[in-house]
């Protein structure tokens, strides 16, 4: 590019510090500030000896931190300077605005749409936190519930006017299995319909060895004689730590053959499902 001006140099300029000539010695140790320096090599050397610039690799040569000059100084020699050019390597410090993309050593996909996170790969920020969204609803009535029993059939996700955000959850027999890793805020809720006094419930029951599992929300109502409609409501937080592990069930309980409500079009008896964050 086009510069108004001089050009901005890159590289680590040095110049170092006077060298008192010895009678009849070729080899001087070139020092900046007292403290030995090794050029990167005889080409990136500026040397003058009594007011004459010298060749490289032909009048001097370098060793470590040694310049070698070609025959003995002798006393009346001066050496006027020494300027070291600096090191292919050593780029120095760039200026505001001057490292590009490509210039990055990031893994993953450099967009519009993504971000550079602290460890060094591009990744796509969080819409407010939410990547993940779903909801799962019973399509048909689970009737003549009088006992502890999982809803494991005629699941469907909501298609009603509804799109799910992400992957979203996938289902089998009840179970249902997390997209990816995180804080995921589940919810359990059912429409129930009696013709006695008696209970309803609704558990949220999660795994963590894709074996097990074991009770993390919970919630109970009671019905009254010829009640038509009760509802439960209860929700957790899950930990999905191992997205191949932790998994999720919905457990049902009455005792005197209580119908839980189910339909393709409307929600009765339905779950959401959504994350909330990064584990």
């Amino acid at each position: 590019m086009a510069y108004i001006g001089r050009e901005p140099q890159i590289g680590n300029f040095q110049v170092c510090d006077a060298i008192s000539v010895v009678n009849n010695q070729a080899a001087y140790t070139m020092q900046v500030s007292s403290v030995n320096v090794v050029p990167e090599s005889a080409n990136h050397m500026l040397v003058s000896l009594n007011g004459i610039l010298q060749q490289p690799n032909s009048s001097f040569t370098v060793s470590s931190s040694q310049i070698i000059f070609a025959s003995n100084l002798v006393t009346g020699d001066v050496i006027d300077f020494i300027h070291i050019l600096g090191s292919t390597l050593d780029l120095g410090v760039p200026s505001d605005s001057t490292v590009s993309l490509a210039k990055l050593t990031a893994t993953g996909t450099k967009s519009s749409s993504t971000f550079l996170r602290g460890d060094n790969t591009f990744n796509t920020p969080p819409l407010g936190g939410i990547t993940e969204a779903d909801q799962w609803r019973l399509t048909a009535d689970k009737t003549n519930v009088s006992s502890a029993e999982t809803l494991d059939s005629n699941w469907e996700r909501n298609d009603t006017v509804f799109d799910k955000i992400g992957t979203g959850m996938s289902e089998s027999s009840g179970i249902f299995t997390f997209p990816s890793t995180g804080i995921w805020y589940v919810s359990f809720n059912a429409m129930a319909t009696s013709a006695a006094s008696d209970y309803i419930s609704g558990k949220v029951k999660v795994t963590q060895n894709n074996s097990s599992y074991s009770v993390r929300a919970e919630s109970y109502q009671n019905t009254v004689a010829a009640q038509d409609w009760v509802g439960i409501f209860t929700n957790v937080m899950v930990n999905v730590d191992d997205a191949t592990n932790v998994k999720v069930l919905f457990e049902i309980d009455s005792g005197n053959a209580i119908t839980y409500k189910g339909n393709t079009n409307a929600n009765y008896t339905w779950s959401n499902f959504i994350r909330l964050g990064d584990t």
